[in-house]
């Protein structure tokens, strides 16, 4: 193996030494070798309004740990391995926001295709990072398989709002006249003016997010025109 010279300057004298060429590259450029961690992860359900239809979206998002930083995981794998399923995000499609100083990342649009509904039960989530290095965790959704709230409605006439919902919460997502998200608002009554509940100015848009924390369920419906 190949040696080089290492100058070491010491009481006004340089002495040379030699140093394994193999073992400084590795001391220069390896990575910590360490796994990934998950510390923590939610799934939760969203119904949506699509024209005529709802339809089903999955949201999943894990607040992930690694030695060398954010930066350097690249892939999450969510399977369900009692129905064949897998979705795999890279790290260019995940979606990354911080709360309470802790960083999440993952997607609130995994899909099944056709009309199918998510499968409940267990599903297994996998971390990679850019050395390789892996971990796992499972989680359970255990949400009812029926739409046990119906889907909920917005109407808006003359600066005041009704909406019809059973869901424990629900909010104004606020849009400007391009489509551009401005701002969420909750809402502390199913009726009232849009005066009252403080919608900015520029907004042109809102549609309605309706939310069951208990169930991890949500409802989007589409959005409607205030002027």
């Amino acid at each position: 193996m190949r040696k080089i010279l290492s100058g070491i300057k010491t009481a006004g004298k340089i002495i040379f030494t030699t140093i394994n060429a193999g073992v400084l590259g590795l001391f220069l450029f390896s990575c910590s070798r360490a796994a990934p961690i998950i510390e923590y992860g939610f799934m939760s359900l969203v119904y949506y309004q699509d024209n005529e239809r709802i339809r089903e979206r999955f949201t999943f998002f894990i607040i992930p740990d690694d030695e060398d930083g954010i930066e350097n995981l690249e892939e999450l794998f969510l399977y369900h391995d009692g129905e064949q399923l897998r979705w795999h995000l890279k790290n260019d499609d995940w979606v990354i926001f911080a709360q309470d100083d802790k960083t999440w990342i993952g997607s609130r649009s995994l899909s099944m295709e056709g009309e199918e509904t998510f499968p409940r039960g267990q599903y297994r989530a996998v971390l990679i990072n850019k050395g390789g290095e892996r971990t796992e965790r499972n989680f359970t959704f255990d949400v009812p398989a029926d739409k046990s709230l119906p889907f909920p409605e917005l109407e808006v006439s003359n600066g005041a709002y009704t909406v019809t919902s059973s869901y424990p919460n629900n909010y104004f997502v606020c849009y400007a006249g391009d489509g551009n998200y401005i701002s969420t608002i909750r809402l502390p009554m199913l009726s009232g003016t849009l005066d009252d509940i403080g919608i900015p100015a520029d907004v042109r848009m809102v549609a309605l997010w309706a939310e069951d924390p208990l169930y991890f369920t949500s409802a989007f419906t589409e959005s409607v025109n205030l002027r």
